[in-house]
């Protein structure tokens, strides 16, 4: 949930042309990565939790991919971008190692 805050926070300077545009697309983004992993909690079987824990990765990787054409297209300084995709990263691997428990690989 923090990154989607951090992302809700950068995305207010975004121009406000982008307000139903990419905004609204990594603001969407961001907020699935928790929230999938929340609904897949309430699944009765590891399959379907692991399901909903590989969304979030999507989501991850949408996120990432939406930062970068911001960056690219000036709405964020490459500090920002870098700061948030080291956090991106670090919930892409907790997700992964998640999935991994869930699945009795570790």
């Amino acid at each position: 949930m923090d990154l989607a805050d951090r992302v809700y926070s950068l995305t207010d300077s975004f121009p406000k042309f982008e307000t139903y545009g990419l905004c609204d697309q990594l603001r969407r983004a961001a907020v699935s990565i928790p929230s999938n992993v929340a609904e897949g909690s309430s699944r009765t079987s590891e399959a379907e939790f692991t399901h909903f824990l590989e969304y979030s990765i999507g989501s991850c990787f949408e996120v990432e991919t939406q930062m970068e054409i911001a960056k690219r297209r000036g709405y964020i300084t490459d500090k920002q971008f870098y700061g948030l995709l080291d956090q991106l990263q670090l919930e892409e691997r907790q997700i992964n190692q998640f999935i991994s428990k869930v699945k009795g690989k570790e």
